[in-house]
């Protein structure tokens, strides 16, 4: 005996007719005829009398319709609390990020989302890049990551933000021109993160791609250490926005002569089986974005807003 037969037993004990029930339970009606005609054949009696008038109970179908409204109120119950215990009420959501993510976005989606669903833990790892990302989705050890755009086709994703590769120059450096130009940036000796490192293999591929290469003069692991060396005059960068945050006001920020922008997304595993909790948490930082103004979230506004 199966839940399915019981809920069309009921449909058709409340509706009288097996076409009635079957747009209520938007079947067919030879789907739900053959259903009950199992079900009276497993219990060996009739459940309903067939005829012009449609189909009425007999009274032993009507004794077992009340038994089987009580199994589904109960299955309902079990639903609503297996729902409960991985729901808005309880459970976690785990999130995966990079640096400079974690650093400046999440910790006000994280502070909105335990507003809104104070018993809901939220934990937070972060990772060297986007890959690492995505692996730890795929591994389920992670419900939401964040990972650059467009991604994996086995992800489903949601833009976040645009983030914009700039140029950070020392206090003493002074244009040529209105605008910074690719000569000028690959004459000055550069402080650049060290050249196998995900991001800045764009870059490399970007400044060649306008014919010019980079004077790098030293590599350095970790972005903060990069632009404090840039704010004592001892070379030029190149680093997303975001990751450059935050800069001294003695630095200077230009924009690339041709832009060059990472498009940051949310990101869920596709087949996975997600909890209201993963979607809430997409909400706020929908919410986030849209309370930040009619313009795209960018690495600029969210800085502003840190």
């Amino acid at each position: 005996m199966k839940l399915s037969q019981l809920r069309i037993l009921v449909a058709v004990a409340e509706e009288e007719t097996f076409s009635e029930a079957a747009l209520k339970l938007d079947m067919s009606q030879s789907a739900v005829s053959h259903s009950i005609s199992a079900l009276e054949e497993h219990l060996g009696i009739v459940l309903f009398s067939r005829g012009r008038h449609g189909a009425r109970l007999t009274p032993v179908g009507d004794r077992i319709v009340s038994h089987a409204r009580i199994i589904l109120q109960q299955a309902e119950a079990i639903a609503e609390e297996a729902e409960l215990a991985r729901g808005l009420k309880g459970g976690q959501v785990r999130i995966a990020s990079f640096r400079s993510i974690a650093i400046h976005l999440l910790p006000d989606a994280i502070a909105q989302f335990k507003q809104r669903h104070p018993d809901i833990a939220v934990n937070l790892s972060e990772h060297d890049n986007y890959l690492q990302v995505e692996k730890a989705l795929r591994e389920g050890r992670a419900d939401i990551g964040f990972t650059l755009l467009p991604a994996a086709a086995d992800l489903d994703t949601w833009e976040v933000l645009k983030n914009a590769y700039v140029a950070l120059f020392p206090p003493d450096f002074q244009l040529a021109g209105p605008q910074l130009t690719w000569a000028e940036v690959a004459q000055h000796p550069m402080i650049m993160p060290p050249a196998d490192r995900i991001m800045m293999r764009d870059v490399y591929d970007h400044v060649q791609a306008h014919g010019y290469r980079l004077n790098v003069v030293s590599e350095v692991e970790t972005d903060t250490t990069i632009v404090n060396l840039v704010a004592q005059g001892l070379g030029a960068t190149i680093l997303p926005r975001l990751a450059a945050e935050p800069i001294p006001d003695r630095v200077q920020v230009f924009d690339l002569p041709e832009p060059l922008v990472r498009i940051i997304g949310a990101a869920v595993l596709g087949d996975a089986l997600h909890t209201p909790a993963i979607y809430a948490f997409l909400d706020v930082l929908k919410t986030l974005s849209d309370n930040l103004g009619d313009a795209p979230l960018t690495a600029t506004t969210i800085a502003k807003q840190a």
